[in-house]
This record gives C-alpha cells, sequence and structure tokens, in this order.
C-alpha cells in the first residue's frame, strides 16, 4: 500500500500541473483537485484498484473540466432561482415584489452598476423599482426615452443588449456621459409585456450564456410576480372602494380612521372628522331615477374628492353620505373646510333631461379627536350626532358635536 500511496501523489502532482496548464480559475482548479485526491484515497482501499485506473480517473476529470465546471455553474444557477422564488413568492404586495427582482438582478449578476423597472401598461411606462451598486433604491437612472431602450423592449418585446451605449443607435440622442453597457429585457405573461428590467454596467460588452440565461429565468419568475401582485393589488382596491363612486367604501373608512386614531394618539395631534349628508337629493331620485340619481352622486363626489388634501380622507358611508377625515386639523380648520365645501356645492354645473339645472345643499356635522371622542367609532358617532342636528333643525350648515361622545350617549343627542 505504500507504493500505492507513492503513485497516487505521484498521480495528484502531475494531475495539479495539467490543472495549472489548462487555465480557470483557482477557485475552480482547487475543486477539482480535491476530487481527484478524494477520488484516488477511496481507490486505495480496493484491492482491485491499479495505479493505471487512478491515472484513468484524474485523465477522464481533467480532460472533462469544462464540463464540471458548467455543472458548477448549473447548481449555482439551481440554488439562485430556488432562492428567488422563495423571496418573490413571500409578499403579494407590488412594491416588495419589485423590490425583491431588482435585489436579485443585483446579486446574481456580477459588477451591475444599477438595475431598474418599470411596469408597462396601456402602451405607457411607470416606475417600478431601482437598486443601485452603492445600495440606494427607487432612484430610477432616469425617465424612459420615447425612442429609447425601454420603450423600444416594451412595444418589440425582445431582449435588447446593448455593449457600448456610446457606439448604438437607441442612445444617439442620451446624454454623452452615458457609458458602458446594458441590457432591457421584457417581463411577459405569455405574450404581454407587463414590465421591463434594464440591467447595466459600467463596462463595455456583452453578456455571457449563463448571466442571459440567469436573467431569462428571473424575467420569466418576476413577470408573472408582477402579475399575480398587480392582480392582488386590483382585487383589494376593489374590496375597499365604492362600486358606483370608487371612493374608499366603509371598510376603508374604518380602517383608516383607526390607523389617524393611533397617529395622533402616538403624535399628540387633533384631527377632525366630519360626516356630510345631500340636502334634497331623494327628490332627485325621486323625479329622475336611480340612473340619474347615481350620475349625480358621481359627479358630486368627484368633484368633493378633487378638492380635498392628499394628506385627508375622503369615503362614501352609504347613500348620499360622505366622512371626511382631516389629518392634524383642528374645529376652526375644519369649519374652513366645511365652508369650502357649501360654497362648492353653490357652483355644481348639472343639466336634467328636462333642461332644469341640479340644486343641492348638504348638511355636515363635525367632530374632533379628542376633543369629542377618542376611539374611532365614537368619533363617527359623535360627527353622526351633530349631522342629525343639522338636518333637522338647520339645512345646509355644518353642526359642532357637544362634548364627549360614548357607546352610551350615542342617540340622546339632536332633540333639543
Amino acid at each position: 500500500m505504500e507504493r500505492m500511496g507513492d503513485i497516487r501523489l505521484s498521480i495528484l502532482a502531475d494531475a495539479r500541473r495539467l490543472l495549472e496548464a489548462k487555465g480557470g480559475s483557482p477557485s475552480e482548479r482547487e475543486l477539482l483537485f480535491q476530487l481527484l485526491e478524494i477520488l484516488a484515497t477511496s481507490l486505495e482501499k480496493y484491492s482491485a484498484a491499479t495505479p493505471e485506473t487512478i491515472q484513468q480517473i484524474a485523465k477522464g476529470l481533467i480532460e472533462h473540466q469544462a464540463l464540471l465546471a458548467l455543472l458548477k455553474q448549473q447548481t449555482a444557477e439551481l440554488d439562485a432561482l430556488k432562492k428567488l422564488s422563495i423571496n418573490l413568492t413571500s409578499s403579494l404586495d407590488l412594491p416588495d415584489v419589485l423590490d425583491a427582482v431588482v435585489t436579485e438582478a443585483m446579486r446574481l449578476i456580477e459588477n451591475t452598476r444599477d438595475v431598474n423597472i418599470f411596469l408597462y401598461k396601456n402602451g405607457r411606462l411607470s416606475f417600478g423599482a431601482a437598486l443601485d451598486s452603492d445600495g440606494t433604491r427607487n432612484k430610477p437612472w432616469s425617465k424612459p426615452r420615447s425612442n429609447g431602450l425601454t420603450y423600444t423592449v416594451a412595444r418589440n418585446g425582445n431582449i435588447i443588449v446593448v455593449e457600448d451605449m456610446q457606439d448604438h443607435p437607441l442612445f444617439t440622442t442620451a446624454p454623452k456621459d452615458w457609458i458602458g453597457s446594458i441590457i432591457g429585457i421584457p417581463l411577459k405573461v405569455g405574450e404581454t409585456v407587463v414590465g421591463v428590467m434594464n440591467l447595466s454596467r459600467s463596462t463595455t460588452g456583452g453578456f455571457s450564456s449563463s448571466e442571459l440565461r440567469l436573467l431569462g429565468l428571473l424575467s420569466d419568475q418576476a413577470a408573472v410576480a408582477i402579475s399575480n401582485a398587480s392582480l392582488h393589488q386590483m382585487i383589494s382596491r376593489q374590496a375597499y372602494s365604492d362600486t358606483l363612486t370608487g371612493l374608499p367604501n366603509r371598510r376603508a373608512l374604518d380602517e383608516r380612521l383607526e390607523e389617524e386614531v393611533q397617529a395622533a394618539r402616538r403624535n399628540n395631534y387633533s384631527f377632525a372628522v366630519i360626516m356630510m349628508d345631500l340636502d334634497g337629493f331623494k327628490d332627485v331620485n325621486d323625479t329622475y331615477g336611480h340612473a340619474t340619481g347615481d350620475d349625480v352622486l358621481r359627479m358630486v363626489f368627484s368633484q368633493m374628492a378633487r378638492g380635498v388634501r392628499n394628506t385627508d380622507f375622503l369615503a362614501r358611508y352609504g347613500g348620499d353620505e360622505l366622512t371626511l377625515i382631516l389629518s392634524q386639523s383642528d374645529m376652526s380648520s375644519a369649519q374652513i373646510v366645511a365652508e369650502k365645501i357649501i360654497e362648492g356645492m353653490k357652483n355644481l354645473k348639472y343639466k336634467f333631461p328636462d333642461g332644469k339645472r341640479l340644486k343641492l345643499g348638504i348638511s355636515g356635522g363635525i367632530a374632533i379627536y379628542p376633543v369629542n371622542a377618542r376611539n374611532g367609532p365614537d368619533l363617527l358617532r359623535a360627527a353622526d350626532a351633530a349631522l342629525y342636528r343639522a338636518k333637522r333643525y338647520n339645512r345646509g350648515t355644518f353642526q359642532i358635536a357637544r362634548g364627549i361622545t360614548g357607546p352610551l350617549a350615542t342617540h340622546q343627542v339632536g332633540g333639543e
């Protein structure tokens, strides 16, 4: 066995020299050499093993070094695909999905400068997500040009590789400081393009077959994940939207009101809840029918929605009732808003089929957190009680809630 051991060492020494002569990365050479050493050591334990056997195995492994490197690469790709699948299916929230895609692209493709995703719908691109090599997220490299790479990929649905942006027809009108290489990949579900992913490098040159294969796997999974997330987003929006007017519905109002209470409690600020009801709307339905009444509601509610701040929240409470949450507001600012709403109703322009013009008023009730209540349901009851007083005693006005309204005081206000 000593002689066999000496022969093994001699064969391994020759194998190392051959490996170094054939080139390749040091890590791949070392991995292959370790595999040879394990096999040779194992064969020593069998009496049938001869020096020629060990030498043939060593020669075969070295000759098939490229095949082993390919197997190693494909194993790494499968591992990357597994991780990608886990990341992309862990959430149905579209921003999370897009963030996972750009993160995986940056991780899988070496020397990437930045990755950008744009969503494509109805012939238009909109920003989705971005990540650069410095770790900066959601700062797009540039806005897509109508005749540029991203729109071209979106329209024709094919991958485009640009090895040098300084010398390519798609970049003749691009800024002169755009340098390096870039690839544009359509994100497709079937034959439908749902987005485009661009990946750039600061160096010129193409992308290897393994990189193209990885990017293809990534784009396929990303397209399905984006499609699923978009569908989930649409269904969620429908669940929280009023089907007639498109405004948030009662379910959305309750959740937003609870969020506002929690935020106000944490940050020690007040906010207003205004409940409103149209005056004279019943006559519209009775005279012209519900189809015309629906048109009127859509028109009135749409006008009011355009008049609120981005930080405020307008929802359809039911029928011809609306609820408005004024974030970080006090009574004086709520009253100013109420006056604007009343004036806005006077400026409505709508003509009925018989030529008559629409004349509607509006009444409302205002409650303030934490003056009138300290939780969402009680705030709504306080504002509703004030609205009831306005409707019964002084239509066309906005009444202010009285004192603290609690669960037992709900229906005791308004008979005075």
